[in-house]
C-alpha cells in the first residue's frame, strides 16, 4: 500500500510556475529520493507534503484520504536550512521540539538520552547550542525529527556538512528508521547516496516531473548495451572474432593479468553469440555490463538527452 500520493499538483508564485501538473507516489517503507538542479520545485512540493503551503491546484493523499492538518504529527521533517536557538541549552531545546510533536516531558526526556548516547554527544546536554560544532548542531536536528517515531520522515540533504564517518552513521540510522516501518522522503544532489539507499525516485526539472520509478530498474531501462570484457590471449584475435557483431570502445582500464575491453553491442539478441565469440578466441575472465550510473542519468535526463 502506498503512503503518500501526490496528484496533479500545481503552485505558481507570481511569474514563476514552481511546480506544474506533478504527480508521484511513495509506496510505504521504502526510501524515495526526491531529485533535481536548483529551483526545480523540490523543496515546494516538500514544503506542500508538509501543509507549509498549499497547491493552487492538485492534492495530496496521506493513506487513501487528503492529507489533514493533523497528519503533520505523523511527519518529521528535516530542511536543508536548518536551525537552532543559539542561547537555548541543548538538552531543553530538543525536550521542547520534542513537547510540540506530542511527546510528554519524561517520554521525550527517555527517548532523547537514549539517542544522545548513540550518537555520541551526551556530554553537550547541558551546554548553549551557540557552543556545538555544525555536525553537533545537525546530529541534534535529526534526532529531534525522528525522535517522534513519525510515519514519514523527509530529509533535505541530511548529509551536508558531515565528514564521512558520521555521514556513514547517519545514512545506517535511516537505513534502521526504514527497517522499523518508517517511509522516507530523501531530497538530495548526491547521486551516489540515492544509489545506496533509494528504492524509488522522482526527478523533477523545470516544475515537471521528468523521471520516475525504482533506481535498478531506471538505471537498467537506460544503459546502452555496454559490456566490459576481461581477458587473456590475443587482442587481434579477439577484435576478428566479434567483427560485424558489435563496436569495441576504446579506453577501458586493464586489470592485472587480464586485459580489458569494452565492447556495444546492437541490441540484446546479439549478446550470448558475442559471449560465445569471445569465449572461442580467447580466455574469458568475465563479461559483465556497465550500467550507467544515477549521476550519469541524471545528467542526461536535464540535459534533455536520456
Amino acid at each position: 500500500m502506498d503512503l503518500l500520493t501526490v496528484e496533479h499538483v500545481v503552485k505558481q508564485y507570481a511569474r514563476h510556475k514552481a511546480l506544474d501538473d506533478v504527480s508521484l507516489t511513495i509506496p510505504r517503507g521504502s526510501v524515495y529520493g526526491l531529485l533535481g538542479p536548483n529551483g526545480a520545485g523540490k523543496t515546494t512540493l516538500i514544503r506542500i507534503i508538509n501543509r507549509i503551503t498549499a497547491p493552487d491546484s492538485g492534492r495530496v493523499l496521506f493513506g487513501d484520504r487528503e492529507i489533514r492538518p493533523a497528519d503533520v504529527l505523523r511527519i518529521g521533517y528535516l530542511p536543508e536550512e536548518r536551525g537552532l536557538y543559539k542561547k537555548m541549552k541543548v538538552g531543553e531545546q530538543a525536550i521542547f521540539f520534542a513537547r510540540l510533536k506530542g511527546l510528554s516531558r519524561r517520554e521525550a526526556v527517555e527517548r532523547l538520552k537514549q539517542w544522545f548516547v548513540k550518537f555520541g554527544i551526551e556530554g553537550w546536554w547541558d551546554k548553549k547550542v551557540e557552543e556545538l560544532s555544525k555536525g553537533m548542531a545537525q546530529k541534534v536536528q535529526f534526532i529531534v525529527t525522528v525522535l517522534h517515531e513519525p510515519e514519514l520522515l523527509i530529509f533535505d540533504e541530511p548529509f551536508s556538512g558531515f565528514d564521512p564517518i558520521n555521514a556513514n552513521l547517519l545514512k545506517e540510522e535511516i537505513m534502521a528508521l526504514r527497517d522499523k516501518g518508517a517511509t522516507i522522503i530523501f531530497s538530495t544532489h548526491n547521486m551516489a547516496s540515492v544509489e545506496e539507499i533509494c528504492d524509488h525516485i522522482t526527478l523533477i526539472d523545470k516544475s515537471h516531473n521528468i523521471l520516475s520509478g525504482r533506481v535498478d530498474d531506471i538505471r537498467r531501462r537506460h544503459g546502452s548495451n555496454i559490456f566490459e570484457v576481461a581477458f587473456r590471449g590475443e587482442e587481434d584475435a579477439l577484435r576478428r572474432a566479434i567483427e560485424g557483431r558489435c563496436e569495441i570502445l576504446e579506453g577501458a582500464p586493464e586489470e592485472s593479468a587480464y586485459r580489458t575491453l569494452r565492447l556495444q553491442v546492437e541490441n540484446d539478441g546479439e549478446v550470448r553469440s558475442v559471449i560465445a565469440a569471445v569465449n572461442e578466441a580467447v580466455e574469458l575472465r568475465s563479461f559483465r555490463e556497465i550500467i550507467p550510473s544515477m549521476n550519469d542519468i541524471f545528467i542526461r535526463a536535464v540535459a534533455g538527452t536520456l
